[in-house]
């Protein structure tokens, strides 16, 4: 991402926003100590980005053809799938969850023993536990990845979802999908081995995920704070509060007990390793 234009902080950018995605010109908006920052993705658009905010500025009509933006037949799909063009990694993990969700609802617990990190089965009224090392050794790799993609409630899913959306499409935004699939791969493998570790077998959700993209965004923001990425501090403190406290006996006997704290840990450690390598490069290069 590039800076571009530092706009007035009272200035409602909403009209502004929409006919850039229209224009299709990835971009994102920042909130500054001075006002408003202006991103842009590719340096290419750079003239056609200054284009747009000078007629902005000027009042004119910002959409394509100059037609207003509720009478342009392109402008709501453009404007909706802008962010998925922007982030798509994001959009097709997010598609994933709710396609496994969905298959959950109908096919129930088969889902779930194909995606598990190991086979599982009931022998004799009992459940049958597999071994990780025959399973990856048979070919099996995916489970290595896939209890990422459980979930085992409405709330869960929504809650994961969110915060997969608010970061993921922020690291692919600034610095592309590449660096967003591998941050995927490494945080939910080193999550999924972390709970495994733990001595589960029976857990799954994309949060191992959502903690490793919080600690990458923060140490970006924190350490190479001209990158681009911001995070409020309250969300850094709340998430972190959070992990702490389902961790505790007190989040069990308020009915927040089956967390996978060691995911969660495992996750978060990823992405900070993740940025704190990257945001270490990034102040070099500047």
């Amino acid at each position: 991402m590039y800076r571009v234009i530092l706009l007035p902080r009272e200035a409602d950018t909403g009209e502004l926003r929409r006919a850039l995605w229209a224009h299709r010109i990835g971009h994102r908006i920042t909130e500054e100590e001075e006002g408003q920052m202006l991103w842009l993705a590719d340096p290419a658009q750079h003239d056609a980005l200054l284009q747009l905010v000078a007629r902005w500025q000027r009042g004119e009509p910002l959409m394509p053809e100059g037609r207003p933006a509720a009478t342009h037949p392109a402008a709501g799909a453009a404007s909706l799938l802008g962010p998925l063009r922007q982030a798509p990694v994001t959009a097709i993990t997010l598609g994933l969850c709710l396609l496994v969700f969905a298959v959950m609802a109908v096919l129930g617990d088969r889902v779930i023993a194909a995606l598990a990190i190991v086979p599982l089965g009931v022998v004799n009224g009992s459940l049958a536990v597999g071994s990780l090392t025959e399973a990856v050794a048979s070919g099996q790799v995916w489970r290595l990845l896939s209890p990422a993609f459980l979930h085992f409630g409405w709330m869960h899913l929504i809650f994961n979802m969110l915060w997969l959306w608010y970061f993921g499409r922020q690291v692919e935004a600034l610095q592309g999908s590449g660096r967003m699939l591998t941050i995927l791969l490494a945080a939910g493998i080193g999550a999924n081995l972390a709970q495994y570790a733990a001595g589960t077998v029976l857990f799954g959700g994309m949060s191992g995920v959502d903690f490793a993209l919080l600690g990458y965004v923060w140490l970006m923001s924190r350490r190479a704070p001209g990158s681009g990425f911001f995070v409020p501090q309250m969300l850094v403190a709340f998430m972190l509060g959070w992990m702490v406290f389902t961790m505790t006996d007190m989040a069990g006997a308020v009915g927040f007990g089956n967390v996978a704290n060691e995911a969660h840990l495992g996750g978060l450690v990823v992405g900070l390793l993740l940025g704190w390598y990257h945001s270490g490069r990034a102040r070099r290069q500047r």
